[in-house]
This record gives C-alpha cells, sequence and structure tokens, in this order.
C-alpha cells in the first residue's frame, strides 16, 4: 500500500508546492495592483477601471488559500489550555473528530465550490469581462488540499506532509 501512496503524496505535494509559488504571485499581483491604483488615483488623477475587481478576486483566491494553507500548518484555531486538561484518551478521540470535522469542511469547499464555479460560468465581471467563475474555481482547489491534509492528518502519516518550499525557513529540529 505504501508503494502506491508515497509517490501520490509526492505528486500532490509537488503541486502543493506549485500551488504556494503561485499564493506568492498572487499577494504580489495584489500589492502590484492597489498600489498602482493608489498612485494613479492620488498623483494622475485618474483610475483603472478594472484594478478593484482584480484585487478583490485575487484577496477571495488568498482568503481560501490561506485556509488550505492552515490545515497544513496546522493553524486553525484551537484552544490547547483547556486540550492539554483532557484525560489522553479524550484527547486522543477530539484529535480525531477535530480533523474529521476539517475533512468535512474540504468537502464542502469542493462539493459547493464546483457548484458555484460552475453556476458563475455564464456570468460576466463587469470591469473586466472576465467569466464570474474566475472568481471562485480556487474553492474547490484548496477543498482538494485541506481534505488531503486532513487525511494525513487522521491516518496519523505526518511523513508524508510535504517538505518546506525553497523560500520557507526550515522547521527547527527537524530534517525536512
Amino acid at each position: 500500500m505504501d508503494s502506491l501512496v508515497k509517490p501520490i503524496c509526492k505528486f500532490l505535494n509537488f503541486l502543493y508546492h506549485v500551488f504556494l509559488v503561485f499564493a506568492c504571485l498572487v499577494l504580489l499581483s495584489i500589492v502590484i495592483i492597489v498600489s498602482a491604483q493608489v498612485f494613479v488615483r492620488q498623483v494622475m488623477g485618474g483610475t483603472v477601471r478594472w484594478s478593484q475587481e482584480v484585487a478583490l478576486m485575487l484577496m477571495v483566491w488568498m482568503a481560501f488559500i490561506t485556509c488550505a494553507v492552515g490545515v497544513e500548518r496546522n493553524l486553525h484555531i484551537g484552544i490547547e489550555m483547556f486540550y492539554q486538561m483532557f484525560p489522553k484518551k479524550l484527547q486522543k478521540i477530539l484529535f480525531y473528530i477535530n480533523w474529521v470535522l476539517v475533512g468535512i469542511v474540504g468537502y464542502f469547499f469542493m462539493y459547493y465550490g464546483v457548484k458555484l464555479t460552475l453556476s458563475t460560468t455564464a456570468s460576466k465581471l463587469p470591469a473586466t469581462g472576465w467569466p464570474k467563475c474566475t472568481m471562485y474555481w480556487i474553492i474547490p482547489v484548496c477543498g482538494f488540499f485541506i481534505i488531503y491534509f486532513a487525511l494525513i492528518k487522521i491516518t496519523k502519516r505526518d511523513d508524508l506532509l510535504p517538505a518546506p518550499v525553497f523560500f520557507e525557513k526550515k522547521p527547527e529540529g527537524g530534517n525536512n
């Protein structure tokens, strides 16, 4: 089974690294577009008609991308103080309940994200004329990665998690 799982995870981790680089480009694009719009408005007295729409779309993308990254890095909200007070057996049960619920959220992102994307293909964004589904296609992609990372956590196979990307600091004490 491991001979099948490891290559699949290696491929998915590669896709996730591409996804992280894409996230960096999205963030850089937001900064450039918003800065350009401020410059054009304040210095030149004009406006870039499409800038607000594109910046909003990119911010929607970043919101969902950070959900997937947060699941991969276990950054979702938790109250550790109370969790540590529970008996070990209850902690173990809560661990699985937590990751199952995270996986369910990922499923909803995938399922309803696909429905939303497909239902908005005929609509156009007003300023750019792009299909409205452009704003929402990221939701099912992030849902897929959320499910993927939840499954890794449920199976306690942290060795299958992606290694840090070239621009990330390696965790201290780890050999990833």
